[in-house]
């Protein structure tokens, strides 16, 4: 399991990566490996604004379908179209493959989420 030390993690398996005022954010290695081969991942529209906690899409596997919950509060900015014809690629590298970009409207909502120790430990405690 590859855990990360410059991202933040929540108990829904997402990863967030800040740069300025803009979150990434993704699914997790523990995630796609849980989910297995992603075929579909179903994307929100750009300008929506979504609030921590919230549902933004789906990704769908050979084994399920799981929503992904956003760690963060903001308004979505960009989305990954790589991902339309290309879902795999969250399997091949978790961490590279962001599917949405926010616009943080409550940086302070970070300091709610686990680090890479505490991520690690959220894991082994579910796993």
């Amino acid at each position: 399991m590859i855990i990360k030390d410059d991202l933040k993690y929540s108990n829904e398996h997402e990863w967030v990566k800040v740069t300025g005022n803009k979150a990434y954010i993704g699914i997790t290695d523990y995630a796609q490996n849980a989910l297995g081969d992603i075929v579909f991942v179903e994307l929100p529209e750009v300008g929506t604004e979504i609030s921590a906690g919230d549902a933004f899409g789906v990704v769908e596997s050979v084994k399920a379908a799981s929503d992904i919950y956003s760690p963060v509060s903001g308004t979505i900015t960009k989305v990954n179209e790589e991902l339309i014809d290309s879902p795999e690629i969250i399997n091949e590298d978790p961490y590279g493959a962001w599917i949405i970009e926010i616009e943080l409207t409550d940086p302070s909502e970070l300091d709610e989420l686990m680090d890479d120790k505490e991520y690690e430990d959220f894991c082994l405690k579910e796993g």
